[in-house]
């Protein structure tokens, strides 16, 4: 798990100066196809996270066609291993990432808007 903070943490290092730039102008297409991209990798990072406590603390990763969306309500809820591991409320901010992500890899750049 240290390597996935250590990457997501580097990745926000990264993109930083672009974030804070976006934050003030609409980015151009090229600087929005580079935040889509840093966003799909953002939650990446975190799902990896959220596998490696279902494998190695739980013992099983959910299965079938909605596994990922699975995964992320199982982080909401502890088990006889754990804990929770993270709030209902980070789940449904995290869930948009989620759904960003799918987006991100079925459409162009192209399609994508700012809003």
């Amino acid at each position: 798990m240290q390597v996935e903070l250590e990457q997501l943490t580097l990745q926000f290092g990264t993109y930083d100066e672009l974030i804070r730039k976006a934050a003030q102008t609409p980015p151009d297409a090229i600087e929005l196809s580079a935040l889509a991209a840093f966003l799909h990798s953002f939650y990446t990072g975190i799902e990896n996270i959220f596998k490696r406590v279902a494998v190695e603390i739980d013992h099983a990763l959910p299965a079938g066609e909605f596994w990922h969306k699975r995964l992320l309500e199982a982080m909401t809820t502890g088990n006889s291993q754990r804990g929770t591991v993270i709030s209902t409320d980070l789940a449904a901010r995290l869930k948009q990432y989620l759904q960003f992500r799918h987006v991100f890899r079925q459409a162009y750049t192209l399609d994508l808007r700012w809003d």
